[in-house]
């Protein structure tokens, strides 16, 4: 039995498995993060461009899920499966198989199709684009496409994660994967963002913004950061001045002088004025930034940064070990509707949000 098959073996079976209370309760969680990563997204570019190029389609679900898997990667605030390093909810809450209730042969065939379909290079948010949020929006449709071909009998070469491997990985071992199927569930391990940019700056923003609070600083008291962590919050986020929020984003040294002098990394970190803002770019210069091998050799299982600061009345360094709103250092579920509401309410409204919020907190 191919790969594909035997996945889809599982999650046809699986249908007729109750879900815990706790892992229910965890789905809500990944569903309500979704939600307060899509309203944001869904009047910023790229999306307000798409509706655009679109406008003279019918939403269609393969339409619907470009749409919405981009707007849910747009603004840098979606979940994360830190172990996996990847963003699972943005492409897969609109995953259309479970949806469709595929049989087995069905669901095994749309597996195969859209492995083919799989791709998304680094290099295209490694300058200042709009195409990250799209890798998301474009798996996002590729599922459902799969999906509604596969009802109607398109066939998919069953044995293609033979080849997907081969381009795309170090010979995995597949039966790891399918071992712990219907025992450990990732989705109760996500990580939900508190911050709205790339994940891989979080401990360095909550190291320096314990020690702002530990040393009582203000922004005209600093005279040098140091900042060491692992490889790739070094490399991924590495723009050195940047110029636009999705460089912002991606800039280790911007978003810990942003949290430095304001407090926060939230969307307004990311405004034309923040970005120009003078005191922020003082206190970029002062920031030198390494890697630590002990903190790559950690990396994946671990996000954590060094923190130091040189401050006029003394020097101080913390160590971060995780990141908030890993699962070792979750958002409580107040804090999750917390940022819910934070990002929700300004797109359509404090009513409407806690109505969608009500439901979502229901989801069966």
């Amino acid at each position: 039995m191919h790969l594909v098959e035997r996945f889809a073996d599982w999650a046809v079976a699986f249908r007729e498995r109750p879900l815990s209370k706790d892992v229910l309760h965890h789905a809500r969680r990944a569903v309500i993060d979704w939600h307060a990563a899509l309203y944001p997204g869904m009047v910023a570019p790229p999306v307000t461009l798409m509706k655009k190029a679109f406008a003279g389609e019918s939403e269609s679900p393969r339409l619907k899920a470009l749409i919405e898997g981009s707007a849910a990667h747009t603004v840098e605030v979606d979940d994360i499966f830190r172990d996996g390093i990847y963003h699972p909810g943005a492409p897969t809450i609109a995953a259309a198989a479970e949806a469709l209730e595929l049989d087995r042969k069905q669901f095994a065939h749309a597996l195969a199709t859209v492995t083919t379909f799989a791709a998304g290079l680094q290099s295209a948010f490694r300058t200042d684009s709009m195409s990250k949020p799209l890798h998301a929006g474009r798996a996002a449709e590729a599922g459902v496409t799969a999906a509604l071909m596969a009802r109607e009998g398109v066939t998919g070469s069953l044995d293609v994660m033979t080849g997907f491997a081969a381009a795309m990985g170090d010979q995995p071992d597949w039966e790891k994967g399918l071992a712990t199927l219907g025992r450990d569930f990732h989705i109760t391990r996500m990580t939900f963002k508190n911050h709205a940019c790339c994940g891989h700056t979080f401990a360095a923003i909550d190291g320096a913004l314990e020690l702002k609070k530990r040393m009582q600083l203000k922004p005209e008291d600093i005279e040098k950061i140091e900042v060491a962590t692992y490889k790739a919050g070094v490399e991924v986020a590495g723009y050195e001045n940047p110029a636009t929020a999705a460089e912002g984003r991606f800039s280790l040294k911007y978003v810990v002088a942003t949290a430095l002098t304001h407090g926060s990394v939230r969307l307004a970190a990311f405004s034309p004025q923040r970005l120009a803002d003078e005191t922020t770019k003082r206190v970029m210069q002062k920031i030198s930034v390494s890697v630590d091998a002990e903190l790559e050799a950690a990396f994946p299982a671990k996000r954590q940064a060094r923190v130091a600061i040189q401050g006029k009345n003394g020097r101080a360094e913390w160590l971060q070990p995780t990141r908030i709103g890993d699962p070792d250092a979750p958002l409580s579920d107040r804090a999750l509707e917390e940022k819910y509401f934070e990002l929700v309410a300004p797109v359509i409204g404090e009513a409407k949000a806690r109505e969608v919020l009500q439901s979502l907190w229901r989801l069966q």
